[in-house]
């Protein structure tokens, strides 16, 4: 690893930090996992604002050492009651990723309901895509909710609305389906914004751009950014895409952006962002809060700990990024 890493720059990303249908947990875990996260990046990293640092690498400017940009996506409710006060407690700063239809109630997060779904159903089993899910035990049902929803992400918004129906009617779940208070609305989102913290656009309806045509994927596009600056005041010039693997976006995904006026967008490919990386495919880690410092990958640890004075302690095998949406 080389000792001067001020041409790189590292992006972690998160989401939930407390435990939800579609990424449960044990209850407080999660945020003692992130509080000891973000304490880590600001012992060991040099925690810059997201967009500056993006500039920077595009005109070729150096970072400090260990430079690493924070991000969140979706605009879960925590984000205003546990992320925030920590970052203002620590000083340091971050991007968060907004959805206008899930701000104004007009998109369902599909993936909560799916997993709300599995877990709730009075079923044994359910059928997705000719695949057979069981539902006996609670192992099984975890299984078939990360299962269901990797299948769903492959279908575009139609398709996959219809199999949620029928996953409703299959599952004849108990109880109340998951609610509006998971998640932020205009009036939270305008005091993370006023607090100074970076707004960007995780597109208006949380489709899978890749899925939808280029008309769709323009109109999107430009909607978010447009409802995103009207209601809070603020410039959003970078994008995250949703789920963001490498074929989640697209030729027409990335046109679309650049047509719309953003600078930059976001993928959840794992890496590290130089002057080289293309501005339309940016790199990000995505972090589970549960699992603590230990959710850092080898690599992200020691680039973390490169120039610095201080003993990270072991480091364990490279475990797989948490899940993204």
């Amino acid at each position: 690893m080389e000792a001067d890493v001020s041409g790189r720059l590292l992006v972690l990303t998160w989401h939930n930090v407390h435990p939800t249908w579609c990424f449960p947990a044990r209850r407080g875990v999660g945020a003692r996992g992130f509080a000891k996260q973000l304490a880590m990046c600001r012992r060991l990293a040099n925690v810059v604002p997201l967009e500056d640092a993006a500039r920077r690498l595009a005109e070729g400017r150096p970072l400090p050492p260990r430079a690493v940009a924070l991000t969140f996506d979706d605009g879960y409710r925590d984000n205003l009651s546990v992320v925030l006060p920590l970052l203002r407690r620590l000083g340091l700063p971050a991007t968060f990723f907004l959805v206008p239809g899930i701000l104004d109630s007009t998109v369902t997060p599909w993936w909560e309901v799916v997993g709300w779904l599995i877990r709730r159903s009075t079923a044994e089993s359910v059928v997705v895509d000719g695949r057979s899910f069981p539902l006996r035990h609670p192992g099984e049902r975890a299984r078939a909710s990360s299962g269901v929803c990797e299948l769903l992400k492959r279908r575009n918004a139609d398709a996959r609305a219809a199999v949620v129906e029928e996953l409703r009617e299959r599952c004849r779940p108990a109880g109340t389906p998951p609610g509006r208070d998971m998640f932020l609305d205009w009036s939270a989102v305008g005091e993370i914004a006023r607090a100074g913290f970076g707004i960007g656009s995780h597109t208006c309806a949380h489709h899978i751009m890749a899925r939808e045509n280029a008309a769709t994927q323009c109109e999107d596009l430009a909607r978010s950014r447009r409802e995103l600056e009207s209601n809070l005041s603020v410039e959003v010039r970078h994008l995250a895409y949703p789920n963001g693997k490498r074929d989640d976006y697209d030729a027409a995904t990335i046109t679309g952006a650049r047509s719309a006026g953003y600078a930059a967008a976001w993928t959840t490919r794992g890496g590290f962002c130089t002057e080289m990386t293309p501005p339309f495919e940016l790199r990000r880690y995505v972090i589970d809060p549960a699992r603590g410092a230990a959710a850092f990958p080898l690599l992200l640890r020691q680039y973390l700990a490169a120039r610095a004075d201080t003993d990270i302690g072991p480091v364990d095998a490279e475990p797989p990024c948490a899940s993204s949406m």
